[in-house]
């Protein structure tokens, strides 16, 4: 859904696009990609091997940096912007040259609906989107094993710095030979985007820092390298093992037409509903509790199928895990009070986010052994009943 920040950003670039072609304003030519400052900073060798690959310029503007790509790189590139000022504007320049396909649309539109992409980059513009809009649209639109680079605002001239939080603010654009336009931007911490970035099953490889240079002007950017991961991580939530006593717990796998269900512990790990057996409980029972308990979502142990044991190592102590099917539910996933797991998300199978909890990633390996998820081994028992994979 398109925020109220996005309808004045849409606006304010609907204003710039026009005020440059009515100002007639002269378009020079590019003879490398420029991330930050001009000629400070790397150029497109971030972009990897180009010729006949498939490319996407967000947020294209005139398309001057698409064109070079195209002409010094033999690559394919789809250039798109939402502004029908800038479209008109490159389409004068470029419209007529092999390989470049110019776009007026929404970006997240385009990305919704186009076939995926070996590279994606973006100078400047993914800041004035919201991120929990473009994020999935981008993870989606790119291959695995694809690119993507983008920069955005760290520090403005004035000094401000970024937000911990996932807001908008507002920002004062000047052009050329007109007066100002106010944008609203999300200007958020490296370690932010590095955050949502991975909740969207990006990996982040580096983070450049590119400050200007001149004397007085705070400005700086930060150019992000990004890849989508063929093969997904986890990790331990924690570096000390459990305490070495008896421990049996269970992973619920709630799938349906919106995904897989998954939380964000607060420690970081990304993590199927479930938890320990309680004395007296049957395993069927403890999955409908802990549902209940975590997410608020009502079940029945008629409704649960266990799929098999999975036995495992946390530091030297051993770790049994129950992984369980959820065949039939009732309600919405929401926060719990002091419950330790929380920002319950559906998640596409070839969407799924980075920094799996360790024994969920277990429990989905052994209900699909296809999916593409790396983790330390278990010796998995499966039970006769609930191994088809449904």
């Amino acid at each position: 859904m398109v925020t109220r920040s996005e309808d004045v950003n849409a606006e304010a670039w609907r204003a710039y696009g026009a005020h440059h072609l009515r100002r007639g304003t002269e378009l020079s030519e590019v003879t490398r990609i420029d991330w930050g400052v001009e000629g400070t900073g790397p150029g497109a060798e971030v972009l990897g091997e180009l010729a006949g690959r498939r490319v996407l310029d967000l947020g294209c503007g005139p398309a001057r940096h698409a064109a070079h790509l195209v002409r010094a790189h033999g690559a394919l590139v789809d250039a798109v912007d939402a502004s029908a000022g800038q479209y008109e504007r490159g389409r004068a320049r470029y419209g007529s040259l092999p390989g470049l396909r110019l776009v007026l649309a929404d970006a997240v539109e385009h990305l919704r609906t186009a076939e995926p992409y070996d590279v994606i980059y973006s100078l400047h513009a993914v800041p004035y989107l919201d991120p929990h809009r473009l994020l999935p649209a981008l993870a989606a639109a790119l291959k695995p094993g694809g690119r993507l680079c983008f920069t955005v605002l760290h520090t403005n001239s004035g000094g401000d710095g970024p937000s911990d939080r996932v807001t908008a603010r507002p920002e004062i654009l000047r052009p050329a030979g007109g007066g100002d336009i106010t944008v609203h931007m999300w200007v958020l911490t490296p370690e932010l985007w590095t955050e949502l970035l991975t909740e969207y099953g990006l990996r982040v490889e580096h983070v450049e820092v590119l400050d200007t240079p001149q004397a007085g002007n705070h400005a700086s950017y930060r150019l992000f390298q990004v890849t989508r991961p063929f093969r997904l991580s986890s990790r331990p939530r924690i570096d000390k093992p459990p305490l070495a006593h008896a421990t049996l717990g269970a992973g619920a796998i709630l799938y349906g037409p919106r995904g897989l269900l998954l939380g964000r512990h607060r420690l970081g790990t990304w993590e199927l509903p479930g938890g320990a057996v309680e004395p007296g409980e049957s395993l069927q029972e403890a999955v409908v509790r802990e549902l209940g308990e975590e997410t608020g979502i009502e079940a029945r142990p008629e409704d649960v199928r266990l799929l098999g044991t999975l036995v495992g190592d946390a530091g030297g102590v051993v770790r049994v895990t129950v992984a369980a099917r959820v065949t039939a539910w009732r309600g919405e996933p929401a926060d719990q009070p002091e419950e330790s797991v929380g920002r319950w998300r559906w998640f596409g199978l070839d969407r799924l986010p980075e920094q799996l909890f360790v024994c969920s990633a277990q429990a989905l390996t052994a209900w699909r052994p296809g999916l593409p998820i790396d983790h330390s081994p278990a010796h998995y028992t499966p039970y006769a009943t609930g191994t088809d994979g449904s």
